[in-house]
């Protein structure tokens, strides 16, 4: 073994390259097992790490710091790229009560995790980590120790006890989250599985519908203005009397026996056809003519951040708007529609207008797979300064930061809602963002199993460590509990929204598997989509202001 020693003190970087390949690999391939659809995921890196340091594989300590607030740095900044666009969104509408349900676990799981603490004497840094893992939530868990370095001292001496009771309640918390969605579909009855998506949780379907006019009252009114009142869009165009099909401008007026094409929600269209008359029978879209649909992708600079009306690409270029695709979901183009990067405009028009229209917004396809690296580490740094700010509070001795965990997340969330400004662009191809996401996770988990790992066996098979396990438990399993029956009985929802809501609430992908298991349902996904942002960002500010509290 003494090449070994040998090796890691004469090449340091490449001793510590092998050994976080090592704990990764090692870590990645425990991630793969399941027992009956559930697994410890990529949290198997921490274990791998604590076992590869309990057996004497250890790196020097500027470098292990260095490796894991990078990768805490890269996983919260691209996190926030990601949640960004519908962060803000998910707060309202139907959203409102799912994530009032998910601010009452965290906010319940951290009153728990302070009033435990107090009464049984638990190390209050530990308690910190008993929080982040009994909710399964390892982003949580940096922003802990991040703030325990800002606070200096005897504090940031303890920054990695913190690691060494998530590991301890960690399963537990695995453990509690499935006990838990298996009890309350108990008290949830025989219609706890194969719920419908409710109709107000998913965005209606645009529907086609060919109009004849024949509602005096329009006669000689703006075809678009009208539309757009009714909340629908109009394309193609056929006049009484003229087999021709013309695409629909800002000036063009309904006459008496015209055949329109509207695109719109089956609601809108319905409301549109009282408006001005009845359903054709003539299907514009089989009517011989010039005009041809097409699909153009956004991705110009000149184009983002306008709204269609600004763009006007209908009154320039002659082409009608039909509808957007935006991450799958289609929405009707309204004047007020504001694109983004990556947008798919639906656009009719003759062949020299729809190419007039491609220019204009870019249409190049193979931008969506490119990654600009100028923004993302431009972003990354601003983020880093933001963190390093100073914030002074009220009865606080020393002022406090946001930290390399939440500066980044916070400010990545607002460049991503922003999307851009002037020529930098905060866009990122899902595969680059899912990618980069991964592996900083990896080296953050790799280096705290490292550094969690020499005293982590004796700690977790001591009585201390039994204690852990069961106020974990405790942390993990009342909140959701009380939750679940405030939704079945309060709130009258159903378990497959219900155990969307606990799984999105707790970040925990394998439960989100667990529940769409047992539902055979997709309301789960929806419901854990619409509140995963607010408790992603909501665990990682809770555990610093935790974090205050405790060290004040």
């Amino acid at each position: 073994m003494e090449w070994i020693t040998n090796f890691s003190q004469t090449q340091p970087v490449a001793w510590a390259v092998l050994v976080l390949m090592l704990v990764a690999i090692a870590g990645l391939a425990l991630a793969q097992i399941k027992i009956k659809g559930i697994g410890l995921g990529i949290t198997g890196v921490l274990f791998a790490g604590i076992l590869a340091s309990h057996f004497g594989l250890h790196i020097e300590k500027p470098v292990l710091n260095f490796v894991r607030e990078f990768g805490l740095i890269l996983f919260v900044f691209t996190i926030g790229l990601q949640l960004g666009p519908g962060f803000f969104s998910s707060l309202r509408k139907q959203g409102l009560k799912l994530n009032a349900l998910t601010t009452f676990i965290v906010l319940a799981g951290a009153a728990l995790t302070a009033v435990i603490a107090q009464l049984m004497g638990i190390n209050l840094v530990a308690a910190l980590g008993l929080f982040s893992g009994a909710t399964t939530n390892t982003p949580s868990l940096g922003a802990a120790q991040q703030m325990l370095k800002s606070l200096g001292g005897a504090w940031a001496d303890q920054a990695s006890q913190p690691a060494l009771a998530y590991a301890v309640a960690y399963p537990g918390g695995i453990i509690g989250i499935i006990g838990s969605l298996l009890l309350l579909k108990f008290f949830f009855g025989r219609n706890a599985v194969n719920v419908p998506v409710p109709a107000s949780a998913t965005p209606a379907p645009l529907e086609r519908m060919n109009l004849l006019v024949e509602n005096s009252t329009v006669e000689n009114k703006s075809i678009t203005g009208l539309a757009a009142a009714a909340g629908v869009a109009v394309s193609r165009l056929q006049r009484k009397g003229i087999s021709e099909v013309e695409t629909v401008g800002e000036k063009t007026f309904f006459q008496l026996g015209d055949i329109v094409l509207a695109v719109g929600t089956r609601a809108a269209l319905e409301k549109f056809c009282e408006a001005i008359g009845r359903v054709s029978e003539v299907d514009l879209l089989q009517t011989p003519g010039d005009l041809l649909s097409k699909r153009i992708v956004v991705t110009r600079r000149e184009a983002l951040g306008k709204t269609l009306g600004e763009l006007g690409l209908n009154r320039n270029c002659g082409v009608a708007i039909t509808r957007v695709t935006r991450a799958e979901i289609e929405m009707t183009a309204v004047r007020e529609l504001r694109l983004q990067f990556g947008d798919t405009l639906q656009i009719v028009g003759d062949a020299v207008v729809v190419k007039q229209a491609a220019e204009v917004l870019g249409n190049r396809i193979q931008a969506l797979n490119e990654t600009n690296f100028l923004p993302i580490f431009l972003g990354i740094a601003l983020g880093i300064g933001v963190g390093m700010i100073p914030i002074a509070l009220p009865h606080i001795p020393v002022p406090v930061s946001l930290g390399l965990a939440g500066g980044p997340l916070l400010l990545a969330l607002i460049l991503g809602r922003v999307g851009r400004i002037g020529p930098l662009v905060w866009y990122m191809p899902a595969s680059t963002n899912a990618a980069l996401r991964e592996l900083g996770m990896v080296l953050f988990l790799a280096c705290v199993g490292l550094k969690a790992g020499e005293s982590f066996f004796a700690t977790a098979f001591s009585q201390t460590g039994m204690w852990w396990l069961l106020v974990g438990l405790a942390i993990t399993v009342l909140p959701l509990l009380l939750a679940g029956f405030a939704a079945r009985y309060l709130f009258k929802m159903d378990f497959a929204t219900t155990s969307g809501v606990l799984s999105g609430s707790m970040t925990d992908p394998p439960a989100l598997a667990f529940a769409h298991a047992i539902c055979r349902s997709s309301a789960p996904l929806v419901a854990y989509a619409t509140v995963y942002p607010l408790a992603m960002l909501l665990r990682i500010f809770i555990v610093q202001i935790l974090a205050l509290i405790f060290c004040h």
